[in-house]
């Protein structure tokens, strides 16, 4: 079986998002993350990091203790990247999708591994002009991690709607509130993940995969959620970026308050339902459509329900989580993308304000500064 490291401390969590580089002038795409990894301070080595693009730059945190130690760390590296960005006549942005730039005009950052891929997958790659959120938490034991995974799976729908914050692509309105969604849907090995089960399945599933020449190793497995061996955590990959570093820090804690709950299902060893693939999918492209302003299928009951009521439920379900964890007031921070408070209504309603793209994107690269 494959080697892992589900061996704790549980509970730790760890923040990774995507950011965009810009122009000043223009709020263009800026093809600039060599300048900027060069000037970064040495004590925030290996937390700023490119992507996949030229003019995408990564900020992670390290394993935090809690929810809010994590969220000053995203705040003084925003802040940081945020800086050293503005010294090189450059700023930074945070959504999902920039609302008007196009892929044909990025250029590959200059790593083998990203060479490759672009190599390999062709215009399904350089089409990858998107940016997420990935929040990761440390499970202990990997038949844990699996169960883990597996019930933040029938969530995941969810977690997109209330993320929700790429309305635009490419100059248009495209009538999505995540249009990140169908951009990566191209991709292979992502979505919505297959129910694992156990440890032994998933490692003899990927295994088979890197016999077969499909992937080098599981890294390559791009799931909505997915094991992470090598970090010993379970990372929740659905969201798109956030513009304000208080609804990353609100999504984190709802992501950690899940795994610190299904945990506990684990130790009472409740049985563990595997919805059909399918009908998580379906409700994810929901989520994608209408954000939290539509309905999603509630399995349990067999309808649509408004996804606002789906979420002030799980909400009351996890509170005794969030006061174990210490991270209610993170939580509670949720409440403002409840309904129509999203950040694609936001970026919305901006639009309709000044009807010009490069003004919605000078008041994103504001909202953006920590």
């Amino acid at each position: 079986m494959l080697e892992h490291r589900f061996n704790g401390p549980p509970f730790t969590i760890g923040v990774e998002e995507e950011l965009m580089i810009l122009e000043p002038e223009g709020y263009e795409l800026a093809q600039e993350i060599e300048s900027i990894l060069a000037a970064i301070p040495p004590e925030y080595d290996g937390q700023v990091k490119p992507e996949l693009m030229q003019s995408v730059l990564e900020i992670a945190t390290t394993p935090c203790e809690t929810v809010a130690e994590a969220g000053e760390e995203l705040r003084a590296l925003r802040r940081t990247v945020s800086r050293v960005a503005e010294e090189r006549g450059l700023l930074l942005a945070a959504v999902g999708t920039h609302p008007f730039a196009r892929w044909e005009d990025q250029r590959i950052v200059e790593r083998e591994r990203y060479q490759e891929l672009v190599e390999e997958l062709g215009f399904i790659a350089r089409q990858e002009l998107i940016f997420g959120t990935h929040v990761h938490v440390a499970i202990q034991g990997p038949d844990r991690a699996i169960y883990v995974a597996d019930g933040i799976r029938r969530y995941l729908p969810l977690l997109l709607a209330l993320s929700a914050n790429s309305p635009f692509w490419r100059g248009q309105r495209t009538g999505m509130m995540s249009s990140r969604t169908p951009v990566f849907r191209a991709f292979p090995r992502v979505g919505i993940p297959p129910h694992y089960g156990t440890w032994e399945i998933y490692s003899h599933r990927v295994e088979q995969m890197m016999r077969g020449g499909s992937i080098e190793d599981y890294t390559y497995l791009w799931w909505d959620v997915r094991p992470h061996p090598n970090l010993g955590t379970v990372e929740t990959r659905v969201f798109d970026q956030q513009t304000r570093l208080d609804y990353t820090i609100s999504l984190a804690a709802l992501t950690l308050c899940l795994a610190h709950r299904l945990s506990a299902l684990y130790d009472s060893e409740a049985p563990l339902v595997e919805y059909p693939t399918e009908l998580i999918d379906d409700n994810k492209v929901r989520a994608a459509l209408s954000g939290m302003e539509g309905k999603l299928i509630d399995f349990w009951r067999g309808e649509q329900v408004p996804a606002e009521e789906m979420a002030r439920g799980l909400l009351d379900e996890l509170a005794d989580n969030a006061a174990e964890l210490g991270c209610g007031p993170e939580l509670d921070g949720l409440e403002v993308l409840l309904g129509a408070h999203t950040g694609a209504r936001r970026q919305l309603h901006e639009y309709e304000r000044y009807g010009d793209l490069r003004e919605l994107m000078r008041e994103v690269a504001e909202a953006t500064r920590p």
